[in-house]
């Protein structure tokens, strides 16, 4: 059994799930899986259309949810499943009604109301399916993943979600169905719908291989797997054959936006390998995603970036690092529930980055208790990810003669074995990660990436 998981680009339109169908129907011999995202932009849509409601536009409301009614019904039109997108349509108005009423957006209903559109594109795809020959059937994902009560970021609880997944997706499977389920949704124990956070499909896409025993997890994107930068901020970088569960986590977590971040956990607890293709070039042999190191001649195995990041630079009004210091920091953000991706330190000041702005405010007020505190919001973070970073000689001064002509404004390295993480102003993002792709992967090692 494999697991196939695709975006929301994927199946966007008739066009594109025909052509979803054609890769999953060459697949069968492998009783594939398959985990959809919402189709194209649903889940924004979704989101802005109740935002107007809630603040008491119900016409303009009203007006956005016929235009994706229109939209919806129009690529699955064929596909026999019209009253089924519509009581669907139906049941979003009547929570629109009672958001207008209420007049703010409780996380519930963030929720409910984001899970939309997995729950139509999952049962249009399957209809899709069916239509191309296959003996598809949707099973809503709320029936077998089950999370705690921390809506829009809920956390899978595993041995309870294995267990549905083990005893109602696994046998369907074997028997030769095509199972087509949702991402992103999952639900309470006490059956109240949750998400496991934007992007949350890839990690559904690894619970469900995971309690399923799939033998491979594939991602299916509109990118040929991952690359030696990111797209967005320097085309033409090189496709990575092959790359570690701890790198590819690495480069999710700062940034590589082709793989949700949580994703590997569960893969790697069960050593599933994971790929990333390209459902608009399916002969790409794509990324494969393995627990073992990948021996590398490269230092570096990718350059990820996070724009817009916030420097916070914290002053100690003593002038000297009292003890407990870095812990009332700390308690800070940990109070806000504010992720730091990047921490330096020397005897009086801390600096340190966030990639969110909600409780920014808050979280300054709070510091400037116990220390004088300074804002950056314009940097950006570039993380150099690769299993040979610690081991290689001369590797910081590659670095600093590579941005010799761009102010550096933050470094670190050492917390983890497999980055080296710099922050530099936003203006000089383009520039920093040229010249660091250009020194770096100058010359490639053909086992790992391909030109």
């Amino acid at each position: 059994m494999i697991v196939m998981k695709f975006g929301g680009t994927s199946v966007e339109s008739a066009a594109a799930m025909e052509r979803v169908a054609g890769i999953v129907k060459a697949r069968l011999d492998r009783q594939p899986v398959v985990v959809v995202s919402a189709m194209g932009k649903t889940t924004n849509r979704l989101l802005a259309l109740a935002g107007k409601a809630c603040s008491g536009d119900r016409d303009e409301a009203a007006r956005l949810l016929d235009e994706l009614a229109a939209y919806t019904l129009g690529e699955a039109a064929g596909l026999g499943e019209d009253d089924f997108i519509g009581e669907h349509f139906q049941e979003l108005s009547a929570f629109l009604d009672e958001l207008a009423e209420i007049g703010e957006f409780p996380v519930q209903y963030v929720d409910l109301i984001s899970s939309y559109g997995e729950r139509l594109s999952s049962r249009i795809v399957a209809a899709a399916f069916r239509k191309a020959g296959m003996d598809a059937v949707q099973v809503d994902a709320r029936e077998v993943i089950v999370t705690d009560r921390r809506h829009t970021q809920a956390a899978p609880l595993y041995s309870r979600s294995y267990a549905k997944l083990g005893a109602k997706v696994r046998p369907l499977a074997l028997a030769g169905k095509v199972v087509v389920m949702g991402g992103f949704i999952g639900s309470t124990q006490d059956g109240f719908t949750t998400t496991l956070g934007r992007g949350g499909s890839d990690f559904s896409a690894s619970i469900v291989g995971a309690g399923i025993g799939a033998e491979e997890i594939q991602i299916w994107t509109d990118v040929d797997g991952m690359l030696t930068c990111d797209p967005r901020i320097l085309p033409g970088g090189h496709r990575v054959k092959m790359i570690s569960f701890a790198e590819a986590a690495e480069l999710a977590y700062f940034g590589a936006k082709v793989l949700h971040p949580a994703t590997v956990a569960p893969a790697v607890e069960k050593n599933i390998p994971v790929l990333i293709l390209n459902s608009r070039n399916p002969e790409n042999e794509g990324t494969r995603i393995v627990a073992e190191r990948v021996a590398c001649e490269n230092a570096v195995k990718s350059i990820a970036c996070k724009r817009n990041i916030v420097v916070v630079n914290i002053q100690s009004l003593r002038m000297l690092m009292a003890h407990g210091f870095l812990k009332r920091i700390f308690d800070v953000f940990d109070r806000f529930q504010t992720p730091v991706d990047m921490v330096t330190t020397s005897e009086v000041s801390v600096s340190l980055t966030i990639d969110s702005r909600v409780h920014l405010e808050e979280i300054c007020a709070e510091l400037r208790k116990i220390a004088d505190v300074t804002v950056d919001d314009s940097s950006s973070l570039i993380c150099l990810v690769g299993d040979n970073i610690r081991e290689t000689a001369g590797l910081g001064a590659r670095v600093f003669g590579a941005l010799r002509s761009i102010n550096v404004r933050m470094i670190a390295q050492g917390a983890s074995v497999l980055n080296l993480s710099l922050v530099v102003a936003d203006t000089d993002l383009r520039a920093a990660v040229e010249a660091l792709h250009a020194e770096f992967f100058s010359t490639l090692d053909e086992r790992v990436f391909e030109a």
